[in-house]
């Protein structure tokens, strides 16, 4: 990862709402297992239609390595009790547990009028933003999505769009044991480092960066939140 050059910035200019988009609900939903919360966000994406209200999900998963639709099983080196699952996503595997801020943006893009690839740059845009709020200067690096302080991974991304809409999302370390990491090439990069918000002087809970981190997700997109509910999520044997 040495050799990966930062990416150039993207050119983001905050956009106001485009008329006719319904305000956006932000669910959190505490700590969660993955598989009932993809199942859900599946089915939402499947069955709204261009009169649905978007969503934004926090969570914060129980241990699990995930390994996107090209993911390689080469790059689960030792998982342990650690469960391992196949996702729709793409990207490589990656790692989610306690300490780490999940965010599943529920966007219709076309509705939006955004495309994939700003998509993604408004997403890490976002992650790069929040790190700014505690003085932690974070960038993009050429070729590896996600996002970097010092050239370790803080902030990581996996996306699928169906139909014009977005599910899975960004996985922000925050205060979490990276010890699991090392039992992965994360993202597919042997060797990669992470890091996370509280070792690099940041705050050592949750709570105190969702709202940052949703508010600047929120003017990079136009959307005007409000809280709701969590969803109700399927059983799952």
């Amino acid at each position: 990862m040495d050799a990966v050059t930062q990416a150039p910035a993207c050119a983001i200019e905050a956009p106001a709402t485009p008329p006719g988009v319904p305000t956006t609900h932000l669910r959190d939903l505490g700590r969660q297992p993955y598989e009932p919360v993809w199942r859900a966000m599946q089915a939402f994406t499947d069955t709204r239609d261009a009169n649905t209200a978007d969503e934004l999900w926090l969570v914060e998963h129980d241990p699990v390595f995930t390994l996107g639709q090209a993911g390689k099983d080469e790059h689960v080196l030792l998982p342990g009790d650690i469960p391992v699952i196949h996702v729709d996503r793409g990207g490589q595997v990656t790692y989610h547990g306690p300490g780490q801020i999940v965010l599943y943006p529920l966007l219709d893009l076309r509705r939006l009028k955004v495309g994939v690839k700003e998509y993604v740059c408004r997403v890490e845009q976002a992650m790069i933003d929040t790190l700014a709020d505690w003085n932690i200067e974070a960038a993009r690096r050429d070729g590896a999505p996600g996002v970097y302080v010092a050239g370790a991974k803080i902030g990581a991304l996996g996306i699928r769009v169906r139909r014009g809409c977005t599910f899975h999302g960004l996985a922000f370390n925050i205060a979490m044991d990276l010890s699991p990491f090392q039992r992965i090439n994360p993202c597919g990069y042997a060797g990669l480092q992470v890091t996370s918000m509280v070792d690099l002087g940041g705050p050592s809970g949750l709570d105190a960066v969702k709202p940052a981190l949703v508010g600047h997700l929120a003017r990079l997109f136009g959307l005007t939140v409000e809280a709701a509910p969590p969803p109700k999520l399927p059983a799952v044997a």
